[in-house]
C-alpha cells in the first residue's frame, strides 16, 4: 500500500509539474504574441509620424521655393527697370551726340 501511495504521489506531482510547464509555456506564448502586437503598433505609429514629418518638410520646402521664386521675380523686375532707365539715358545721350554731329555738318 505504501508503495502504491508513493507511486500515486509521484504521478500526481509529475502531472502538476506538467500542468505548470504547460501553463508557463502558454503564458510565454501570450507574452510573445503581445510583444509582437506592441512592436507592430509602435512600428505603425513611427511610420505615420515619419510620413507626417515628410509632409511638413515638403510643405516648408514648397513655401521656401515659392518665396525664393517671388524674390527672384522681384529682383528681375528691378534689374529690368534699371536697364530700361540706363538705356533711356544712353538713348538720350546718343540722340544728343547725333544731333550735335548733324548740327556741325
Amino acid at each position: 500500500m505504501m508503495a502504491m501511495q508513493a507511486i500515486q504521489e509521484v504521478t500526481q506531482v509529475e502531472q502538476e509539474m506538467q500542468q505548470r510547464r504547460d501553463e508557463a509555456a502558454a503564458a510565454a506564448r501570450q507574452a510573445v504574441a503581445q510583444a509582437e502586437r506592441d512592436a507592430k503598433q509602435k512600428l505603425e505609429q513611427t511610420r505615420r509620424q515619419a510620413q507626417e514629418r515628410v509632409r511638413e518638410m515638403m510643405a516648408q520646402a514648397q513655401e521656401q521655393a515659392a518665396l525664393a521664386g517671388k524674390q527672384a521675380m522681384e529682383q528681375a523686375k528691378q534689374d529690368g527697370e534699371q536697364l530700361r532707365l540706363r538705356s533711356g539715358e544712353r538713348l538720350a545721350q546718343a540722340a544728343e551726340l547725333i544731333a550735335g554731329r548733324i548740327v556741325k555738318e
